[in-house]
Order: C-alpha cells, then structure tokens, then sequence
C-alpha cells in the first residue's frame, strides 16, 4: 500500500511545474508543493541506487546516489549565485555537508538494524576528504575575515583552492572505485531491476528533482518571510534539507532494508562531494557568471 502512494505521489512533480508554468499561485502554496513533490522522487532516486548497487556494488552504489542525489544542491547554489545572493550560496553549500554527515548518516543508522556491517575504511576515507576540504578553504575564509569578503582577491585566492580540491577528489575517487572493483559483490536478486533499467530510471528523477529545486528556490524567500525565518536560517538549514531530499529518503528506504553499508555510503560520500566536488565546482562555474563566488565561508560555516 505504501509502495503504491509513493508511485501514485510522483504525479506530484509534474503537477507542481505545470501548476508553475500556467498559474500563478502564491509562493508559499508552490513551495509547499515543490516541497511535497521532492519526498516521491527522492523513494525513487533510492530505489533506483538500490537496484543499481546489485549490479555495481555497495562503494559504486553510494557513488552515484550521491552524485545524483547532489544535483538539487548544484543547481540551487547556481540559481542563487545568478541572483548574486553569495552567502545563500555559501550557507546552502555549508549546511548541505553538515546536513549529509549529522542528520542523514545519523537517520540511517536509527533506520537500519544494529547489527548490520558497514564499511568502515571507505567511511574514514570520505571523512577524511571533508576535513582536507575545511582545511584548504581556510585561505580564503581568512582572507575573507578582514574586509569584503567578496571581494575580487577573494575570489582570485578561491580559483587554486577549487582546483586542488577537485584534483583530490577526483582522484581519491578513481582510487575508491577500483578497489570496490576487487571486491566481491552480491549477486543480484531476482526481482532486481535490469542495471541499464535502474540508470535510466535514476537519471529521470535526477533530472525532476532538478526542476522542482528550481521552483522550490524561487519560491522559499518568500515562503522564509511569511513565516519570519532569516536569511542564514534558510540558506543553512531549509535549503541544505531540502537539496538533501533525495539523500534522506534514499538513504533511508536503503537502511530499512537492512542495507547498512550501502545507506552508510550514500550519506558520508554525498557529504564529502558537496564539500570537494560541488563547492568546487560552484565557484569554478561562478566565474561564467557576472558575480562570481568567493569561498569566503563564515567561520562558523567552515567548523
């Protein structure tokens, strides 16, 4: 019964763009909607890993959840570097990481069964990525400190930080993925969905998700001001939540099926990709725009 609400709900994503597109609803109701819609799609972003972790393993599988699930994130913090709102940017970005690491690690671990193994190597291997990450970005969070921080020397200083972290991460990664290559996978069960199945399902509501972000972002401030939130508030908590949808419900759906490993992985490495693959990547492709964005983080935002 509840498998069959979620399908019905993803009608849910649709409805909310097209409600989008030919209304012109008040903005708290869209973002409600936009809200609402991301709950189905993030079930089906963690149905589809799961199928395709059978096939690929449990590293690979938490590989691509995280990338997929980390495009709401992308795509909101290049919404509001156009709309030259950095520190909604750096607050998202921020709280994303802390959201992945605290909130999402931790709900799995209450989900799943006590007893189930997870992998602890790959895990410290990620948490050390996030703690190379704080380190490298206390150049320019200092150089921040002390008067504008976006500033065009800040954003200079923040070019080679944004590269060497996308070098580490690329190539800790590449390293992670042949060692998941050597070990054994579990053969694939019988109602498993064909791997070429699961990625094309995977990319579809990768790429809803992508579009409800969009409405969602247009539509929070608004929301934020009719219920008196602040503008930190919202960038580091409401939208780190929010761009974290798909990780909480796929990783979630994963630990309840006794698939401790695999929700382990999903929540540290998407973590760790926020942190070394889409801040990153954030700035690098900031420079594209009229404003681009410094990695002047708050202090508080980079402990």
């Amino acid at each position: 019964m509840g498998r069959r609400i979620l399908w019905a709900s993803l009608s849910l994503a649709p409805a909310t763009v097209a409600v989008d597109l030919a209304l012109e609803p008040g903005k708290v109701t869209l973002f409600l909607l936009a809200a609402l819609s991301l709950i189905p799609l993030a079930w089906l972003i963690g149905e589809s890993t799961e199928h395709a972790a059978e096939h690929t393993g449990a590293g690979v599988g938490g590989f691509l959840n995280a990338s997929f699930g980390n495009a709401p994130e992308l795509i909101i913090a290049l919404f509001a570097v156009n709309e030259n709102l950095p520190q909604v940017v750096r607050g998202s970005l921020s709280g994303s990481v802390i959201s992945n690491l605290l909130l999402v690690f931790g709900v799995t671990q209450l989900a799943g069964p006590d007893d189930a193994p997870i992998d602890r190597r790959s895990l410290l291997v990620q948490v050390a990525l996030v703690g190379i990450g704080v380190a490298a970005l206390a150049a320019p969070v200092a150089l921040g400190y002390t008067g504008d921080p976006d500033r065009h020397s800040v954003v200079v200083a923040s070019i080679p930080v944004a590269v060497v972290l996308l070098l580490v991460y690329l190539g800790v990664v590449g390293r992670n993925l042949r060692r998941h290559r050597q070990l054994q996978r579990e053969a694939p069960s019988a109602g498993s969905w064909r791997l070429a199945s699961a990625l094309a399902v995977l990319a579809v509501a990768t790429v809803a998700t992508a579009f409800v972000s969009e409405i969602l972002v247009h539509s929070l401030d608004a929301f934020a001001r009719a219920v008196g939130l602040s503008e930190f508030f919202i960038a580091a908590v409401i939208v780190a939540i929010v761009g974290n949808a798909a990780e909480h419900g796929g990783a979630v759906v994963i630990a309840r099926n006794g698939k401790m490993r695999l929700a382990s992985e999903i929540a540290i490495s998407s973590g760790a990709q926020v942190a070394l693959l889409v801040v990153p990547a954030v700035m690098l492709l900031s420079l594209l725009f009229a404003h681009p964005l410094a990695l002047s983080f708050r202090w508080i935002e980079l402990v």
